[in-house]
């Protein structure tokens, strides 16, 4: 038998984790279902980053969307929350707490980019 300690009191459980047979609940459990769903989920292109795209011929295989997900995901364990993903010879900036590519250029273009915490060279 388990115990669990709420509000100060020792309260018998029958399974881990569980009282009595109630489902577990509180922020703790909805901050651990967001973060798996978060880590499902691959990143978008905002209508602005795909326009832009298209403008500057920039074309994204599923496997440069695999390699730009997996740096967004490396961004996001360290708490970035705007960055700038060089990945061959284009340039994007990326919120990471909403999964999205904000925008798209050619890395030729760079001179200014304001407004990021983060940076990533993707190989």
């Amino acid at each position: 038998m388990s115990f669990k300690i709420q509000n100060g009191q020792i309260i018998p459980s029958t399974h881990p984790g569980q009282v009595q047979g109630k489902k577990p609940s509180g922020d703790f459990e909805r901050l651990y279902l967001e973060s798996i769903q978060k880590t499902k989920e691959t990143v978008k292109l905002s209508a602005h980053a795909k326009d832009r795209m298209d403008k500057r011929d920039i074309s994204l295989s599923e496997e440069d969307m695999r390699k730009i997900n997996d740096a967004v995901d490396t961004l996001d364990q360290k708490g970035a929350r705007e960055g700038l993903l060089l990945y061959k010879d284009a340039a994007f900036i990326a919120s990471i707490r909403n999964r999205t590519i904000i925008t798209a250029m050619k890395d030729a273009e760079i001179e200014t980019i304001t407004n990021i915490d983060s940076f990533v060279k993707i190989k």
